[in-house]
């Protein structure tokens, strides 16, 4: 059986198709097809607070191309998500429904609430007693999350992301809710270990010398943040080989994650290659187990 997951991001639009596997009594997910492609919607919204014609009809092709790819590989379920830009936009819930009479792919606005849940529910597989700090940047917004022993104790969505920042776009103080959120809820007597999740940082751990297979240090990830900064945007492109929409925006990512790693306390970052999709597709499972039971 397959399933797919599309996150409808500030910055870019990834679709994840995943085969179910059972091994006794245990359930897991292998990746067999994954397209991402920038949209780059945050732009609109951060600077006209509404989505364009343009990137309205961008979308619909994405979603009528993404649709395509679900039928080619015969997808039993799905369930696609829109974050910061689309829940932002005043013309967002509008824009979804034209999608949705156009191509058939049903587009969920969730809230930084429910974002936050969504990707929690596979992050929380990655760690264990440990104090962690969650750190997941997105284009338009970035959602914290504190556990301790396994569970989370407090959680926080803040209008700060990488396109956000590119664009001048902040909510003023923003830099300063997040400091005083981390200062209020890490416990400083007790060691705590970040958790990076997004693609920014999941490019910077690639670069970064590691000290374990999903770990590093905060002061390498700062160190490839600088040499990254060193170059212009085009030498990004040619020279380190970024995308283009990958090259603009990664250093404004890092300062975000080197920022809360920073007031945390935290030294080190584990960043495992999990995200929102991963969620996404983990509801999709439980979602249509509960419709099969029901029948």
């Amino acid at each position: 059986m397959k399933l797919a997951a599309i996150d409808i991001g500030s910055n870019a639009a990834r679709l994840q198709i995943s085969t179910v596997l059972h091994n006794d009594d245990v359930v897991s997910f292998k990746r067999v097809e994954y397209v991402r492609f920038p949209l780059r919607l945050g732009h609109d919204v951060f600077n006209y607070g509404e989505l364009t014609p343009e990137s309205e009809a961008r979308t619909a092709k994405l979603m009528q191309v993404y649709k395509l790819l679900m039928e080619l590989h015969e997808v039993e379920d799905y369930l696609a998500c829109a974050t910061s830009a689309m829940r932002e936009s005043t013309n967002g819930q509008e824009v979804a429904k034209r999608i949705e009479a156009s191509t058939g792919i049903k587009i969920h606005i969730i809230d930084g609430k429910k974002e936050a849940e969504l990707i929690n529910n596979v992050v929380v597989q990655a760690i264990d007693d440990r104090q962690f700090i969650h750190i997941d940047v997105g284009g338009g917004s970035t959602e914290l999350n504190l556990y301790k022993n396994r569970e989370k104790i407090n959680s926080k969505s803040f209008k700060i992301g990488s396109v956000r920042l590119l664009e001048g776009k902040e909510v003023k103080g923003a830099w300063r809710k997040i400091e005083d959120w981390v200062e209020e809820n890490v416990d400083s007597s007790e060691e705590v270990v970040a958790v990076g999740t997004g693609g920014n940082i999941s490019k910077l751990f690639n670069l970064a010398s590691k000290t374990s297979e999903l770990e590093t240090s905060r002061a390498e990830i700062e160190r490839i943040r600088n040499y990254i900064a060193e170059f212009s945007q085009e030498d990004r492109i040619n020279k380190l080989r970024l995308n283009a929409d990958r090259a603009d925006v990664i250093v404004p990512a890092a300062d975000i994650y080197t920022s809360v790693m920073r007031w945390a306390g935290a030294s080190k970052i584990i960043v495992p290659d999990l995200g929102l999709k991963d969620g996404i597709i983990q509801l999709v499972y439980n979602q249509l187990g509960k419709r099969k039971h029901l029948i």
